[in-house]
């Protein structure tokens, strides 16, 4: 297995790069949130590699961060999720995006990716709940994930309203526990105004 490339950057077109390994060229297919990191044509570049062997072909992927090779091998562990969905998953979204979609059970962020359906969405979620966790670091506690169902309501509440994905995040996270719906949606919108 290549898990791991040093050389020069020769071409970038999406989805795939160029890697002049000492006079041996690779062509390696790379997420968009790894493309977007790269440096300019000419420089040094280090990626973590995936290698994809089968019948027809041997694909090579590379990711700049070792969190998102992880999550990488997890997606295509889920039974319909081939490479490049998995690739288009990690285009879509972060890790981080990933793992707060799979501790809310929330099928509509999956969906926004191109090539995900509401059923490949819900198994995605289905298999994927608690592999992304611990090892890859989601930013909602574990006391927090028990009370995903009063998050989830709260997040609907506020996207309903108009705020930003990001932003009902952001609002949902900073809730004390063991609010009630409405109360925690009040709180969250008093943050929010701040």
């Amino acid at each position: 297995m290549i898990g791991r490339l040093t050389g020069t950057l020769y071409d970038k077109t999406p989805p795939r790069i160029g890697l002049d390994v000492q006079g041996v060229g690779y062509e390696i297919d790379v997420s968009m949130t790894t493309f977007y990191a790269l440096p300019e044509i000419g420089a040094q570049v280090t990626l973590l590699t995936h290698l994809t062997v089968r019948e027809d072909a041997h694909i090579l992927f590379g990711f700049s961060s070792a969190q998102e090779r992880a999550t990488f091998r997890e997606l295509v562990k889920v039974s319909g999720i081939g490479a490049r969905t998995a690739l288009a998953v990690l285009s879509g979204m972060s890790v981080e995006e990933l793992s707060q979609a799979i501790t809310l059970q929330d099928p509509a962020r999956l969906m926004r990716v191109p090539g995900i359906g509401k059923k490949t969405a819900e198994r995605l979620l289905l298999e994927m709940k608690g592999k992304l966790g611990a090892d890859l670091g989601h930013s909602l506690s574990t006391n927090a994930a028990a009370g995903f169902n009063t998050q989830t309501d709260v997040m609907h509440a506020l996207t309903a309203l108009g705020y930003s994905e990001r932003e009902s995040l952001a609002a949902v996270k900073g809730l004390p526990e063991g609010l009630n719906i409405s109360d925690a949606i009040r709180q969250a919108l008093k943050g929010l105004s701040k």
